[in-house]
């Protein structure tokens, strides 16, 4: 783990936010990090050995209980740029930190859906995204005693991937050593049969989790997004909101399930 070379925010001052008429500014105060998972320049998350990445699952957590300790910090982003076309400026297999002094716009909106949902059913959306996937298992990847691999109903990309535990947790950070076993195991697994469906492409991963200054949430359960770069986010999408997927996630589901790794 090392700060990054050229971070999007640093760690040192004071926030001092201030009005300008209409507008708010404020400081670029936080923490970015890069996380090397591996000495081995050839070897990439996919290919490394359970246990490797199970260390570097461990560094997530640790890192982000550390940064918890500082109240400024609102939200820690944890995510991996593969390859050049999902942003990846260098070859070398690694993860990136981020801490905010704010909570991110689409965390917000993911949370407060989360919540009006609960509030309707008083259910976790997610624990019954758990369940449903798992009784129809028509878009269920991977199952093992504490996850759930999926291709999500209505997938803004093509293979857009989910591995969501199947116990009730808000916090990543509050994983227990059994869980982050179990999760190394099947990211890697479903990276590997990423690869081999898609031919090694670019992606994105990205850590969904709750605000670091807030305790357990019942409406909100932390997940792992996995995003193929397969196509283009173009006009029609930043015009709208909406998204062009050409394959539907049951068809994604079968082509994983078959490939013969895991």
């Amino acid at each position: 783990m090392v700060p990054n070379k050229f971070p999007a925010l640093g760690i040192e001052g004071e926030l001092n936010r201030q009005g300008e008429g209409m507008y708010d500014r404020m400081n670029g105060i936080g923490a970015h990090e890069v996380i090397i998972e591996t000495p081995d320049h050839n070897l990439t998350m996919a290919d490394m050995p359970e246990k490797q990445l199970e260390e570097v699952l461990w560094a997530f957590r640790d890192r982000v209980n550390d940064l918890k300790n500082d109240r400024r910090f609102r939200y820690v982003l944890l995510f991996k740029n593969h390859g050049e076309a999902a942003g990846a400026s260098l070859e070398h297999t690694h993860s990136q930190l981020i801490a905010l002094p704010v909570l991110p716009k689409q965390v917000k909106e993911e949370l407060d859906g989360a919540k009006i949902y609960f509030d309707f059913k008083e259910r976790c959306i997610y624990c019954d995204i758990v369940r449903q996937e798992v009784m129809t298992g028509e878009r269920l990847v991977i199952e093992t005693e504490r996850f759930l691999v999926v291709e999500p109903w209505a997938p803004r990309f093509p293979f857009e991937t989910w591995i969501l535990p199947k116990q009730h947790e808000s916090h990543f950070e509050a994983s227990d050593p059994g869980l982050l076993q179990n999760l190394a195991w099947v990211l890697r697994a479903t990276l590997r049969k990423i690869d081999k469906v898609l031919e090694r492409p670019a992606f994105n991963f990205i850590v969904h989790t709750a605000p670091l200054q807030e305790s357990a949430i019942l409406h909100y359960h932390w997940h792992i997004e996995i995003i193929p770069k397969l196509t283009k986010v173009a006009g029609f999408e930043w015009g709208t909101g909406f998204y062009i997927n050409p394959t539907p996630p049951e068809e994604s589901a079968k082509f994983l399930r078959e490939s013969g790794l895991g």
